[in-house]
């Protein structure tokens, strides 16, 4: 019980720092590492690296709004899809666009867009699923089972324990000719980071009505690679046809694989990968079709990832398709596919490091402060800490490089919270360790002359000043005729409850105790405590001191203990009061003539059988609250004339 008492501010601590830990990991992974990995992503990792060559992008941009106002005529679409599929030999192609419902107003371009959908072997298009049932309940139901039927071609099983989210009810439903012409069709749902609405990652795979289905990066690739399984592992998806593993998490919508970004090559569009304008495919077309030269040769086109997508300035249109991303604040949708696609084909993915991992480097930050806050005075101690976190920056730095984002923001969090708890604990520690021997040192020293020296502590050396103070000694009387009838234990119980009783009354009075001398006591009035009337106070002192004494003989008589009495001398005149000793041990006193006389004057006690005698000097401030016998013409020792001393007898004003 001892040990956990006095070890009971160290567990408290202890409790109180693994809760800031845990806190501050928490608060520092939800609120702030993410801005940390956009920058982190931003500078180390994307501008390492371009996009492949192999995938390409034909862009429905600003320049083919100048081609044909918006909204074009569905044929367009066609067109390039017959230029692709007529004259060129892409791997696969990927239409990132939703077709919700028919053009009422030309229907024959319907028509021929939907005809080259139909033509074109290697085209996976989008589908939107939706969180709210557009239609009726068993309308949606049967659309996406419908759905399911058609393009749920790919095997996808789950090994381990692993639940994927399902925010989603239903796929918004195609145009009945436009499903019936797709072949093949994939989700373009993902998620950005809920706070600070940049877009990280992309969802690989989606759960509708407990069927799963790939994004459409994903599917290109298993397409393009004639594979048609795969497998969910807690950690990966798995593709065993090409052998490949595609690192992923989970999120509020699916499950999810961190974007590698590339290197961005033109700053004002946001696009990482080649992009060909709309409206230069559809010339060219029509130029073959002429018999003229195309504007874009199509083997260009030829062993390339074709994404085709809508990504215009132009707001008012809705065309504006793009998303703030770590390099680019708004980045088109359809390169972000692209570049999941490319993260797939080529295994560039950003690897994480696992929660083991993460805590190690937080407990090695942990010690690491502790170490050196216990072990360096304050400016090393922060020199070190802050080359530490140089240090770690440069590490996380070449972390990102080789596309391995640890953490950044939690360890040096913890660091700082670390060092802060430490040094705060230190000083507490450090503070209870000086009241701890400011209080015992106070019961050899007095309590005032300790407040003194702390509150001095520079300027404490030998030395000190003169000054008027008045001088207490009380004595008990035949003192070593009842120590020798008595165990010195006995004698040491009478003594300590004498002196504890005398202090607090001294004390009281503004007296500090000087020293204890045997069975005798000299206090000291006016120094270090600054009080004016420090003779009446001594007085007011010897005279509520005796009182008490009278109090304790009651009780000590009642013990079967024997009777003791006191007598007590004061004086008041110039003294030396300071540091007297050497320079390693000194010793707070009041010396000089002053402290002689009222010892000496305590001493006539003896011989007049008094208790309380005062010095003329001291006796010159009390006339008016004393009554007093004067005792003339006292030969005192050690000095050549004769004094008068007084006995006081009673106290007219004891408040």
């Amino acid at each position: 019980m001892k040990i956990l008492k006095s070890n009971s501010f160290f567990i408290k601590s202890f409790f109180l720092f693994v809760f800031l830990i845990l806190a501050t990991v928490l608060i520092a992974y939800k609120l702030f590492e993410p801005y940390a990995y956009k920058y982190m992503v931003k500078e180390y990792t994307a501008d390492t690296k371009y996009a492949p060559e192999t995938t390409v992008i034909i862009a429905i941009d600003d320049k083919s709004i100048s081609y044909h106002r918006w909204p074009w005529p569905r044929e367009y679409y066609g067109k390039i899809l017959d230029y692709l599929n007529e004259y060129s030999k892409p791997i696969i192609v990927g239409f990132d666009a939703i077709i919700p419902g028919l053009d009422k107003d030309n229907p024959q371009s319907d028509s021929k867009f939907f005809e080259s959908v139909k033509n074109s072997k290697n085209l996976v298009v989008g589908f939107d699923a939706v969180t709210d049932y557009v239609q009726e309940l068993n309308r949606t139901k049967q659309y996406n089972k419908k759905f399911e039927e058609k393009f749920q071609k790919t095997k996808i099983t789950k090994v381990g324990s692993i639940d994927i989210p399902s925010p989603y009810v239903g796929i918004l439903e195609s145009p009945e000719p436009y499903f019936n012409a797709i072949k093949y069709s994939a989700s373009v749902k993902t998620t950005k980071n809920y706070l600070t609405d940049y877009l990280y990652s992309v969802d690989e795979i989606i759960s509708i009505d407990n069927a799963y289905y790939p994004y459409i990066a994903l599917q290109m690739y298993l397409l393009a690679n004639d594979a048609d399984e795969v497998i969910i592992y807690p950690d990966k998806l798995y593709i065993p046809k090409t052998q490949k593993t595609v690192p992923i998490g989970v999120s509020s919508g699916g499950l999810f694989s961190q974007l590698r970004f590339y290197k961005i090559k033109d700053e004002d569009d946001g696009y990482t990968h080649n992009k060909y304008s709309a409206s230069d495919i559809i010339k060219s077309y029509e130029n073959i079709k002429q018999g003229k030269k195309p504007i874009i040769d199509p083997k260009e086109f030829d062993g390339k990832v074709v994404f085709i997508g809508a990504c215009a300035k132009a707001k008012a249109l809705s065309l504006e398709d793009a998303l703030p991303t770590p390099i680019h604040d708004k980045q088109p949708g359809t390169d972000i596919v692209a570049t999941n696609y490319d993260n797939i084909a080529n295994g560039d993915f950003i690897m994480f490091p696992n929660v083991l991992q993460v805590m190690t480097i937080i407990l090695v930050f942990v010690i690491l402060a502790f170490l050196v806050i216990s072990k360096l005075p304050f400016i090393a101690s922060i020199i070190i800490i802050t080359i530490t976190y140089i240090l770690y920056y440069l590490f996380a730095m070449a972390c990102y490089y080789s596309e391995f984002a640890v953490p950044v923001v939690p360890p040096l969090a913890v660091l700082v919270v670390t060092s802060v708890f430490g040094y705060a604990y230190r000083f507490i520690l450090e503070n209870r360790n000086k009241n701890k021997i400011k209080n015992a040192m106070g019961k050899y020293l007095s309590q005032d002359v300790m407040k003194n020296v702390v509150q001095n502590i520079d300027e404490v050396k030998l030395g000190g000043k003169r000054a008027v103070v008045t001088v207490l000694f009380s004595d008990i009387r035949g003192f070593t005729t009842m120590s020798e009838k008595m165990t010195a234990e006995e004698v040491s119980n009478i003594l300590n409850e004498y002196f504890s009783e005398m202090e607090p009354i001294i004390s009281k009075y503004n007296g500090v105790i000087n020293k204890f001398i045997g069975d005798a006591v000299m206090a000291i009035f006016g120094e270090p405590i600054q009080d004016l009337n420090h003779p009446i106070n001594a007085v007011k002192c010897a005279y509520a001191m005796l009182k008490k004494v009278s109090e304790l003989q009651d009780k000590w008589m009642f013990e079967g203990k024997p009777k003791i009495e006191i007598g007590i001398g004061i004086n008041t005149g110039e003294a030396f009061v300071g540091n007297i000793g050497s320079e390693k041990r000194l010793e707070y006193t009041v010396i000089g003539d002053t402290v002689n006389l009222a010892s000496r004057i305590e001493g006539y006690n003896k011989i007049y059988h008094t208790n309380l005698l005062v010095s003329a000097s001291t006796y010159s401030y009390i006339t008016d609250i004393a009554d007093v016998i004067k005792i003339s013409d006292v030969q005192i020792r050690g000095k050549s004339r004769k004094m008068d001393i007084y006995e006081v007898l009673r106290l007219n004003d004891i408040n």
